[in-house]
């Protein structure tokens, strides 16, 4: 039988030194190429640029393959910005310990879609995280070693923004738990097109797959009328798949009828069904469960 204990215990232990459990972690280091125990295909939703959409865009991939029949886990590694348990509405959820590590947070009592974050580990979303590099880094590793997570057909990773020190952990411990690919997120404006340019040349550097690029933010679509105009640019991301060489996984207008959708765990997918957004949406499902990008990347 699991015995769990309150977290509260280990919010004033991460706040002052690391246990002896976490010194051990760090000592004995990580498993190489070794996947992670339960967990059937890892994908990382990135971008080099903040601010385009990137945790939304990894809560409805993960709802979306929830409401294909997959079973789902979705960690939140942004431990500057922690916004996943906010955009599902899971922010007033506390987090335990068993034996075997963390464990998640479930969205639903048949527990297909589970959520870890740093978020929970924080008494208000006000608090900021002030931890310096090694702290941070300890972190990550044990937020991708240390956690019980179940039977998972895909746990979705999403990561911070840029290629700082930060990052640089997370993609190094992608390699380690031997990660299928990173879904790039990009607007298309020239300035986020640059930046997840870079992005695009770290995770080859670092040895993580790229599965494709998704262009988020790529028009508006009116309410009332169901018009989209592009009030930006356009094929941004379009333009810099081709260039890149990799697939362009679709293109996301800013829809202001999802903001319906923040704070709960419904999907797009059943909640506006025959939208624009939705059918992307089952596309990129449908290309990521399917096996082509992974299986190319791979070959």
């Amino acid at each position: 039988m699991l015995r769990f204990r309150s977290f509260q215990i280990c919010k004033r232990t991460l706040a002052t030194h690391p246990t002896p459990k976490q010194q051990e972690l760090m000592a004995r280091g990580l498993p190489k190429r070794a996947p992670l125990p339960g967990v059937t295909d890892i994908v990382v939703v990135a971008s080099g640029k903040g601010g385009v959409g990137k945790s939304t865009i990894s809560t409805q991939l993960a709802l979306a393959l929830r409401e294909s029949g997959f079973k789902v886990g979705l960690l939140d590694i942004d431990l500057c910005g922690p916004s996943v348990p906010y955009l599902l509405g899971l922010e007033q959820s506390d987090v335990y310990q068993c034996d075997e590590g963390w464990v998640p947070i479930y969205a639903d009592e048949n527990k297909t879609l589970a959520v870890m974050s740093i978020a929970f580990l924080l008494k208000s979303r006000n608090d900021p995280v002030i931890w310096r590099g090694p702290k941070k880094t300890m972190m990550i590793r044990q937020f991708l070693t240390d956690v019980k997570w179940d039977e998972l057909d895909y746990l979705i990773i999403d990561t911070p923004p840029g290629t700082s020190d930060e990052h640089i952990t997370v993609m190094e411990c992608m390699r380690d738990v031997k990660c299928d690919g990173a879904v790039m997120v990009t607007t298309p404006q020239g300035v986020a097109l640059d930046d997840v340019r870079k992005e695009l040349t770290f995770c080859r550097k670092t040895g993580v797959h790229v599965l494709g690029i998704v262009e988020n933010m790529s028009g508006f679509v009116c309410p009332h009328c169901s018009n989209c105009t592009n009030i930006f640019s356009s094929d941004g991301g379009v333009e810099l798949a081709k260039r890149s060489g990799v697939p362009h996984l679709g293109t996301l207008p800013i829809d202001p009828r999802l903001n319906v959708l923040i704070g709960t765990t419904r999907s797009v997918l059943t909640e506006l069904p025959e939208s624009n957004t939705a059918q992307i949406f089952k596309s990129i499902v449908k290309q990521i469960t399917n096996g082509d990008i992974v299986n190319a990347v791979k070959d």
